[in-house]
């Protein structure tokens, strides 16, 4: 029983009793007079006791809690709303919406467009990669296509040293019968013919600076292509199939060249017995060989080009 209850009672020893018209569920009796209890006796007021409200329990306590957030959060939505729309149906708001709807629109297209340049880029870098490969790839070739190029030069060079080494070691053993004279007089023009018109074009230069009229240029000209044809076929007979033999190829141009320039020099004003005309005698002599030389020795590589690139044969030919 509640406190103020109980001190109610302790004041008032006597209450009336309550009719039965308090009750909401039962009908009214008109005569119905209060009777008063016994002093000593002190009955429970029920309408009292139904007047009083039930306690409500924690999980009751805790979902009205919970409610009260979430009612209002839908409460403020609901204004927030009514007030956009109330917002957006005025004519002064409508460019407005019709401008923002537009940079929405925009940014859109912007972003796309954004998305194409990306995946314009991603492909470029694709077609850049793919590039670079085929550039490794042909920079590989042409390295493959050089390396064989070398190697096949390397296997001919080898096939022709072997082919002048049987052809050597068999030389010995061709018989004048087994040799076919009318070749070997054809090849031995040929190497003339080739010897004389490189050794005319290297020594020209030269006769054109010593020379001093055009008979003078003419007699130059005419001794070197006879020295050089005889040299052209003494080469060929000389080197016969040793091609690659280093030695023999330059001493005979320059033994060629020390004959034609001491018979030069031999021919030249004669030697007086002092140290000045010896100075100037050996100075002569050196230039005059040098020249020769050096023409000899460019009929000499133009001779062995003609044999390596076979436009000459080298001796002896087998009928």
């Amino acid at each position: 029983m509640h406190p103020p209850l109980l001190s109610l009672r302790q004041s008032f020893p006597f209450s009336p009793k309550i009719s039965a018209s308090t009750n909401p569920h039962s009908r009214r009796q008109p005569n119905s007079t209060p009777s008063f209890p016994v002093a000593g006796s002190i009955p429970s007021p029920p309408p009292l006791l139904s007047l009083r409200r039930p306690r409500c329990s924690a999980g009751d306590g805790e979902g009205r809690e919970e409610q009260q957030p979430s009612r209002a959060k839908d409460v403020l939505s609901g204004m927030v709303g009514e007030r956009v729309e109330e917002l957006l149906r005025r004519e002064e708001n409508r460019a407005l919406l019709d401008g923002l709807e537009e940079a929405s629109r925009r940014v859109d297209r912007a972003r796309q467009a954004l998305a194409d340049i990306e995946k314009q880029e991603a492909e470029a870098l694709r077609a850049k990669e793919y590039v670079r490969q085929l550039e490794s790839r042909e920079l590989e070739i042409a390295e493959s296509q050089r390396d064989l190029l070398e190697a096949r030069t390397m296997v001919e060079e080898a096939e022709r040293s072997l082919s002048s080494d049987i052809d050597e070691n068999n030389s010995g053993d061709v018989l004048p019968e087994e040799i076919d004279q009318n070749v070997e007089r054809l090849e031995s023009l040929k190497a003339a013919s080739i010897s004389s018109v490189a050794g005319m074009l290297a020594g020209l230069p030269i006769y054109l600076y010593q020379a001093t009229s055009f008979s003078q240029l003419l007699l130059h000209l005419a001794t070197v292509f006879i020295s050089c044809a005889l040299f052209g076929v003494t080469f060929r007979y000389a080197i016969r199939r040793d091609l690659d033999n280093i030695q023999l190829k330059t001493g005979a141009p320059a033994a060629f060249g020390f004959v034609r320039g001491l018979a030069a020099l031999d021919a030249g004003k004669p030697l007086e017995l002092n140290n000045d005309s010896f100075i100037a005698y050996s100075i002569d002599g050196a230039v005059y060989v040098l020249e020769d030389i050096f023409i000899f020795l460019s009929a000499a590589i133009a001779l062995d080009f003609c044999f390596k690139m076979r436009l000459l044969s080298p001796f002896p030919i087998r009928k």
